[in-house]
């Protein structure tokens, strides 16, 4: 089993990368681009038999934990077969 978590700023939070990207791709003629938001994207793989309840719960603590700053990010799981 495989848990992808996605990591991105929480919307009220200043994202300056997410805005110098956008520029960046204005200037390159995607002038269709309003707005970039960046993130961080993590894949864990889980070892085989793990219940799938548990494995949320685990996966969640770790993203609360260890890979989003709860203060100023928000996080995503998917679990994957």
């Amino acid at each position: 089993m495989q848990a992808l978590v996605h990591v991105t700023l929480k919307k009220t939070v200043l994202d300056p990368q997410g805005r110098a990207i956008t520029a960046a791709l204005n200037n390159l003629g995607h002038a269709g681009v309003a707005g970039v938001r960046q993130g961080k994207f993590f894949e864990i793989e889980l070892a085989d038999g793990v219940d799938p309840a548990a494995a949320r719960d685990q996966v969640e603590r770790i993203a609360r934990e260890v890979l989003a700053n709860p203060v100023i990010e928000e996080f995503t799981v998917d679990l994957q077969p």
